[in-house]
């Protein structure tokens, strides 16, 4: 089990590693080595709840392909046991940031002295204005 807070925590069954090749420079070592690491999460037969994997969903973003699969691709470093890690902590940080539930806002009123004081404010402004004007003086 991989724990991700206090009260979640998932299967490492869930969860599948392909070793490919890295993209990029890298000189005859790249072109002989699968150093980069493909993580792959399949939220259909995950263990998170609903409601954190809604959130999950937006969270994943351009790693959520059509299928609800979250792939992940590590290659940073030239180490397949550090992509591993690199991949598993982007994971891991995703669900951590879909578990937390967000908090519901609520409508406050606005209260009268500050209707009051931006209706004052407001007229104050179209005095100001009104005054700039030249006067209307009628020739008779």
């Amino acid at each position: 089990m991989i724990k991700i807070n206090d009260q979640l925590s998932i299967s490492e069954k869930e969860i599948q590693f392909d070793a490919i090749r890295a993209s990029g420079p890298g000189g005859q070592h790249v072109n002989k080595s699968s150093t980069a690491i493909q993580l792959k999460f399949d939220l259909n037969t995950s263990s998170l709840t609903n409601d954190i994997l809604t959130r999950l969903r937006v969270i994943a973003g351009s790693h959520l392909s059509t299928n609800d699969v979250i792939i992940i691709k590590a290659q940073n470093h030239r180490s397949q046991r550090m992509n591993k890690t690199d991949a598993l902590d982007r994971l891991l940080r995703m669900i951590a940031q879909a578990a937390i539930k967000p908090k519901i806002r609520r409508q406050t009123r606005v209260p009268i002295k500050e209707k009051e004081k931006r209706l004052r404010n407001k007229r104050h402004q179209s005095q100001k204005k009104e005054f700039r004007k030249y006067p209307n003086v009628e020739n008779d």
